[in-house]
C-alpha cells in the first residue's frame, strides 16, 4: 500500500544539469520523489548517479536547474545548509569526528540537529533524554558493544553502520543512500538492509537509493528512475522497469543503446 501523495514534492530537481567542460555529466534531469518511498538510481558506470547525488546534497554546483525541497529552492545553498535544511546524506557524516568514539559521534550529531552547539560535557550532562536517544539508535544499528571505539578504528561494515547511526540523529526529510552495501561481507549486509527497511516505515521520510545489486533494488524500491549518459531513461515500478528493453540494454549491457535523434 502506498502512501498517501501530497501536491508538493519532499524533494523535486528541475532540468538539473551539470557540465564539465564540453562534458554533460547531468543532463537537465526532471524527478519529484514523494514521502513514504524509496527510489532507486541504477545504470551502468559513468551513468551520473552519483554526480546526480552530488548536485541534489550540494557537494557540486549545478550548471543549470534546481534542487527543490518541500517545494522550496534550495539550489544555491551549500551542502551543510542543505543537511541542516533536512538532505541526509551517507557518506558525508562518516568522518565527522574520526578520533571521536562512536558514542561521541552520534552525541554529537544529535546536539547539532537540536541546535545545542558542540559543548558536549555541560550539554549531556543537562539532556539525559539525548543520552538515551543516543543509546537508542547505536543498539538499532547494533553498534552499542563499540560505542567506545574511535570511529577511524572501526571496521568498514561498522562505518557503514555508524553513517546510518548518524543519519537517524540527524532525523532528516530525505536519507540518501550511495550504494550503502559497497564493501560489506556477507553477514554485515542484512544489518544495513533491515535499517533501512526500518526507515521505509516512516511515512514522513523520502529515500533516495543509490545501488548496483539488482536482488537489493527489487527488494527494497517502490520505484526505479535510470540514468544512462547523464540522461534520465527510464522511471517506473521496479518489475515494469527491470524487464523494459531499453534498461535491458542498458543496464545489462545485452546490446548497444541506439541514440535517438
Amino acid at each position: 500500500m502506498h502512501p498517501q501523495q501530497t501536491n508538493t514534492p519532499s524533494l523535486q530537481t528541475r532540468d538539473l544539469t551539470v557540465r564539465f567542460g564540453g562534458h554533460v555529466a547531468v543532463n537537465a534531469v526532471s524527478c519529484a520523489f514523494q514521502s513514504g518511498t524509496l527510489t532507486a538510481i541504477v545504470g551502468p558506470n559513468g551513468a551520473g548517479k552519483t554526480t546526480y547525488f552530488n548536485l541534489i546534497s550540494g557537494q557540486l554546483k549545478a550548471s543549470s536547474g534546481q534542487v527543490l525541497l518541500n517545494g522550496r529552492d534550495i539550489s544555491a545553498l551549500p551542502a551543510s545548509s542543505r543537511t541542516h535544511a533536512g538532505l541526509g546524506r551517507a557518506f558525508q557524516l562518516t568522518s565527522l569526528f574520526p578520533k571521536l568514539t562512536v558514542m561521541e559521534n552520534v552525541r554529537l550529531a544529535l546536539q547539532s540537529r537540536r541546535g545545542l552547539g558542540l559543548d558536549m560535557w555541560n550539554v549531556w550532562n543537562r539532556h539525559k533524554a539525548l543520552i538515551d536517544r543516543a543509546d537508542r539508535i547505536l543498539d538499532t544499528v547494533a553498534l552499542s558493544a563499540k560505542r567506545d571505539m574511535q570511529a577511524a578504528a572501526l571496521p568498514h561494515g561498522d562505518q557503514r553502520k555508524l553513517e546510518v547511526a548518524l543519519l537517524m540523529a540527524l532525523d532528516p526529510a530525505v536519507y540518501m543512500f550511495d550504494e550503502p552495501t559497497a564493501g560489506m561481507s556477507v553477514d554485515e549486509v542484512p544489518v544495513i538492509l533491515d535499517l533501512i527497511r526500518t526507515l521505509k516505515t516512516q511515512t514522513d521520510k523520502t529515500i533516495l537509493l543509490v545501488e548496483h545489486k539488482m536482488d537489493v533494488v527489487r527488494e527494497l524500491a517502490d520505484r526505479i528512475i535510470v540514468l544512462h549518459n547523464g540522461t534520465l531513461m527510464a522511471d517506473g515500478e521496479p518489475e515494469t522497469v527491470i524487464a523494459s528493453p531499453v534498461v535491458q540494454q542498458a543496464y545489462l549491457g545485452l546490446a548497444p543503446v541506439e541514440e535517438t535523434a
